[in-house]
């Protein structure tokens, strides 16, 4: 593999960092209203949180995907634009020609793959322990771990450990389906927005879109991609959140039945605000941190190899 295909892994990584640390709060807020239980609207779910649990609430399970996001979005940038670049070497022999819209489109598809057999552990952790309404302390360890309101796991690798002995790998794939629903149209709704919005923002004659450019179309394309994804996220949130305390749903189909029976239909777009919102800022941290360590890296290579 050449050093460019290892520079779009490495600046994969970047972004993905600075998307996790911008997003984690609002993605707390996210998970408590769609997989937990009378917050109400967003405002009083952020409040409740506060009130609770301070600031530190906000940024529960963060540790685990900021450890992981180097992986994750690593390989899911990675592979979009490897992929991106073999279709167009393949169609016009070079791979840094322009994409056509369905070479982008098929790179999404393949990103979300990638996306759902990684990122799907990932985010059963992260959501495992952002739905613990308490931190862990030694004298919660006679009590019931079962019981609603005390903590179940110490922290991501307790967490990672248990379900995979009490669940199996099973266990640590649960949600997959539903991400993987959440996640192939979700990239694609992702890409193509933002490459679209960058082409239209960017003046004509300059070679490479501006910071500005890439802050606005990555979070332009960030909300799209997230708030149509809401349906989907809200059943991943809550099949990998059954399991805490206790087991409700059997499997995706069987989440969306229950989850529309008992809520209606309103239940599908809970937390559309809050996804849409947090799907600015973590977009355009993503893909500005991800363009800017990318070009750096390419002139850094281009002064070295003249």
């Amino acid at each position: 593999m050449g050093s460019l295909q290892l520079q779009e892994f490495a600046a994969g990584l970047v972004g993905g960092t600075a998307s996790v640390v911008v997003g984690h709060p609002l993605d707390t807020v996210k998970t408590r209203l769609q997989a937990g239980q009378g917050y109400g609207n967003t405002l009083n779910c952020v409040l409740t949180v506060y009130r609770n649990e301070s600031v530190a609430g906000f940024f529960k399970g963060l540790s685990f995907p900021l450890a992981s996001s180097a992986v994750y979005n690593s390989l899911v940038f990675g592979v979009f634009s490897n992929t991106q670049q073999l279709l167009s070497q393949l169609r016009h022999g070079d791979p840094s020609h322009t994409p056509a819209l369905a070479d982008v489109a098929l790179a999404s598809v393949v990103a979300g793959f990638v996306s759902v057999g990684i990122g799907t552990p990932v985010e059963l952790v992260k959501i495992r322990l952002q739905m613990q309404t308490q931190p862990y302390t030694k004298a919660d360890t006679k009590l019931n771990p079962t019981v609603p309101g005390f903590p179940v796991y110490r922290g991501p690798i307790h967490c990672f450990r248990t379900v995979l002995q009490k669940e199996g790998i099973a266990g640590i794939y649960r949600g997959s389906g539903a991400m993987l629903l959440r996640d192939i149209p979700g990239y694609c709704l992702y890409f193509i927005p933002y490459m679209c919005f960058c082409g239209w923002i960017t003046p004509e004659g300059c070679l490479s879109p501006s910071p500005f450019s890439i802050w606005l179309a990555g979070g332009i394309a960030g909300a799209i991609s997230w708030g149509t994804a809401t349906p989907m996220d809200v059943m991943k949130s809550r099949l990998q959140a059954d399991g805490v305390y206790l087991n409700k749903y059997k499997g995706t189909l069987d989440c969306i039945m229950q989850s529309y029976q008992s809520e209606g239909l309103k239940v599908f777009f809970r937390g559309i605000t809050v996804n849409a919102v947090r799907g600015f800022p973590t977009s355009s941290a993503m893909f500005l941190g991800y363009e800017l360590s990318l070009k750096a890296m390419k002139r850094d290579q281009t002064e070295t190899n003249p």
